[in-house]
Parts: structure tokens; C-alpha cells; sequence
């Protein structure tokens, strides 16, 4: 990654779904400098004595969409010019991937999805239709597998965050603002985190010119970091990069 050629520090990341790395977190069972997640509210599951204390503030710091990604061989593929979306989800044979709505807010955010279209195109049963239950095991896999089957040709459809599609070189079809839910991105560092120096330096690159840049080249909508928590519990490095005067 762009970061480790900023210094001595390495990135190693593990991906998997808010929901599920939370609970890891809370649960001792994974261990972390830096926490990112798709949904703040995510946060409040480990902040005050209740929850370990493991986070006392997080940064909002970027949006990005909801998508539909396919793979471009399917024989569905021709259809998303064609036809409206939510007809070609429904189309027999279909093969759809989704990540487990109780795990990882993708999988939350696809089900609020389909319920506003519902309403949007007056089609009742429409998530129905096309989701079958809500933990469907037709479709519901492991978030970190995402990617990979839709790529190996698994899936023919998928429901990714666009700056996910944009990373993998997945074709992706946008869906009508009015009713695409957005991942909101936040960051934090994690109390007794074992490199709490190295982990202040990657939410400063983050958070800089060159991480916005990046994120940007990357699918992702930038927004003006914003703090939820106290100014006196971020360290000291990060506070210029958040209104001070809240």
C-alpha cells in the first residue's frame, strides 16, 4: 500500500464486516491499532465501561454508495442496459451475492435497499422477490468473499460498496440516489492498541492530501472530517485535522 512507503511503518488490514470485526474486538478475540467501519453507530458497540472502552472517539471521514456489481460474462449482464434493475434481479437463474445483514452493515444497507424501492417503484414483494429471506443462505456469503466469486464467475450479481467495484475493476450500475444507501466511513484508534504511534501516523495519512487523494482515485466521496467523542481523548497529532472548536 501507498502507506508503507511513507516510513517504517506496514499496513496489514483485515477485512470482514463492521458488525462481525466489532464483536471480535469486544470479544478479545482480534486485536487492532486501528478500528474502520462502514457505519458509525458501529462504534457505540465498543465505546464506554459497558462495552471494554475500547473506542472513546472516531472520525467521519467518507461516503460511498451502494451498488449493483456484475460480472461482465454473465449472461445477464446485457440486460442492466435493457431493462430496469430490479427486473433483472428478479430474472430466473439469477445468481446474487450479499453479505449477512446481522454481520456487516452492507448487508443491512442492501436489505433497506430493496425495502425503498419497494416503495419507489410500487411493486410490492418486490425484496421478496429478489432477496428471498432476509439470511437467504442462497445468497448470503462471508463479506471477503465477495469480491472473488463474483470475479471467478460464482455470482453473476453482487451488492457492493462502489468504491469495492471501483478497486476490483468490477462493472457496476449505479442505482437511483434517491433511494441508494451510503456506507459512512469512520475511523478510530483502539485503546492499548499495541502501536499506537504507527496507528496515528496511518490515520494522519488517511486523513491528509495524499489519503483523500487516494480515496478519491478510489470510488470514494470525501467528506470534511467530522468527530464524534471529546477533542481531549483523540491524540494530540490528529486534532488539527478535525473543528477544534466543537
Amino acid at each position: 500500500p501507498a502507506f508503507d512507503k511513507t516510513g517504517g511503518d506496514h499496513f496489514r488490514g483485515y477485512p470482514g464486516g463492521s458488525n462481525d470485526i466489532a464483536y471480535q474486538i469486544k470479544s478479545m478475540l482480534r486485536s487492532g491499532d486501528v478500528f474502520i467501519s462502514a457505519v458509525p453507530e458501529v462504534n457505540d458497540r465498543l465505546m464506554g465501561p459497558q462495552n471494554g472502552s475500547w473506542v472513546s472517539w472516531y472520525i467521519t471521514f467518507a461516503e460511498s454508495p451502494l451498488v449493483l456489481g456484475f460480472n461482465s460474462t454473465s449472461r445477464f449482464a446485457a440486460d442492466f442496459n435493457s431493462k430496469p434493475w430490479y427486473q433483472v434481479l428478479a430474472e430466473p437463474g439469477i445468481r446474487i451475492g450479499r453479505t449477512n445483514p446481522g454481520l456487516d452493515p452492507k448487508g443491512a444497507l442492501t436489505l433497506a435497499l430493496m425495502e425503498r424501492a419497494e416503495a419507489y417503484y410500487k411493486s410490492p414483494g418486490l425484496s421478496r422477490r429478489v432477496l428471498g429471506a432476509a439470511n437467504n443462505p442462497a445468497q448470503v456469503l462471508p463479506e471477503e468473499t465477495l469480491v472473488g466469486r463474483l470475479q471467478s464467475g460464482q455470482l453473476d450479481v453482487g451488492f457492493f460498496y462502489s468504491t469495492e467495484a471501483s478497486s476490483a475493476g468490477i462493472p457496476e450500475y449505479r442505482l437511483p440516489a434517491e433511494i441508494a444507501p451510503k456506507a459512512v466511513y469512520t475511523v478510530t484508534i483502539l485503546r492499548d492498541a499495541p502501536n499506537s504511534s504507527g496507528a496515528v501516523r496511518f490515520v494522519a495519512y488517511l486523513l491528509g492530501a495524499e489519503g483523500k487523494s487516494l480515496m478519491t482515485q478510489h470510488g470514494l466521496d470525501v467528506d470534511k472530517p467530522e468527530l464524534v467523542g471529546t477533542l481531549a481523548a483523540m491524540p494530540p497529532e490528529l486534532r488539527s485535522f478535525v473543528d477544534q472548536s466543537k
